[in-house]
């Protein structure tokens, strides 16, 4: 018997991709509601709590409010997309990598991790867990996205009549909504100084952590980096670590759907600086994809069922 699923706020760019990922599948049946009763709220109610699975593709405020519309007797099993549940005590960090496929499995709330801290923590977790890179130092992040990131409002933005935007930086306040859950779940001392960008491109995203090994204390050098990560993503289909030697990564304007993530260690002759770099779809593993794999789990499915491999 299929499973019942439905997706608040899935008119939304997140939400319609995870309703690509499903599609022809038979392991769920989508709870649908028209245009009208999306936005009455005893019809969301109502669908939240008789749905065995929910996901929320909802602004931080709207997604608190509707894990508050579920009634502890429904049952229903939640994923949310959004940034609020991230930290959040009895949420699980939908991270199957990280965390563990069976921790995810068994979960009934579920956080669906931000599409920077997917690159950022697929690199720096791993090595700071295995006490390789120090827990105390002052990390950045530099990291350029495609602009479907930050949804309707800056695709139009890009896309519209007579936009001419070639680059857009912003979290110049330093207070990115991405920081809490950056430094909680690699386990830092204190949050990176991150620097996000978008480029005019639909999807695609690169993360990168510049290391000056040789001024780092209890920092292991480049090619121990890389050996760890390789070592530590082995048995996980969706990661790749590059072993090869490369002249320039790229992201493409027209970029096809990936669920995909790319690890990369790079260094000077001397091993004396690094540069970290993870390559993936903010769309893909950096968010439906991510909630597709976690669904997957939870429900008892193929873990890479519907995902762009």
């Amino acid at each position: 018997m299929a499973h019942t699923l439905f997706i608040d706020g899935g008119a939304g760019t997140t939400g319609l991709e995870i309703v690509d990922r499903l599609e022809g599948r038979n392991e769920f049946e989508l709870v649908r509601l028209n245009d009208a009763e999306r936005k009455d709220e005893d019809c969301r109610r109502a669908a939240l709590n008789f749905a065995d699975f929910a996901i929320l593709c909802l602004p931080d405020d709207a997604a608190r409010e509707a894990v508050a519309m579920i009634d502890k007797e429904s049952g229903t099993r939640v994923i949310d997309a959004s940034t609020a549940h991230r930290t959040a005590p009895g949420w699980i960090y939908g991270f199957p990598e990280l965390v563990g496929e069976n921790v995810v499995a068994g979960a009934d709330r579920v956080s669906n991790p931000g599409c920077y801290p997917t690159g950022f923590l697929a690199l720096v977790a791993p090595l700071v867990r295995a006490k390789l890179l120090p827990r105390d130092w002052p990390y950045t992040v530099n990291a350029v996205s495609g602009y479907s990131g930050g949804g309707k409002g800056l695709i139009e933005r890009f896309e519209g009549e007579g936009s001419d935007i070639a680059f857009r930086t912003y979290g110049l306040t330093m207070d990115h909504k991405h920081l809490a859950e950056m430094k909680s779940k690699a386990g830092l001392k204190n949050a990176p100084v991150f620097a996000p960008s978008v480029i005019p491109g639909f999807r695609g995203m690169v993360v990168e952590v510049p290391l000056p090994v040789a001024a780092m204390r209890n920092a292991a050098p480049p090619k121990e980096l890389r050996e760890e990560l390789a070592r530590y993503y082995e048995n996980a289909p969706l990661v790749t670590v590059h072993d090869e030697d490369l002249s320039e990564l790229v992201l493409h304007k027209q970029a096809e759907p990936s669920d995909r993530l790319d690890l990369y260690v790079f260094a000077d002759p001397k091993g004396e600086m690094a540069r970290l770099v993870a390559v993936l779809d903010n769309l893909g593993k950096g968010a439906s994809g991510a909630a597709v794999q976690s669904l997957n789990l939870m429900a008892g499915c193929d873990p890479l069922a519907g995902l762009r491999i």
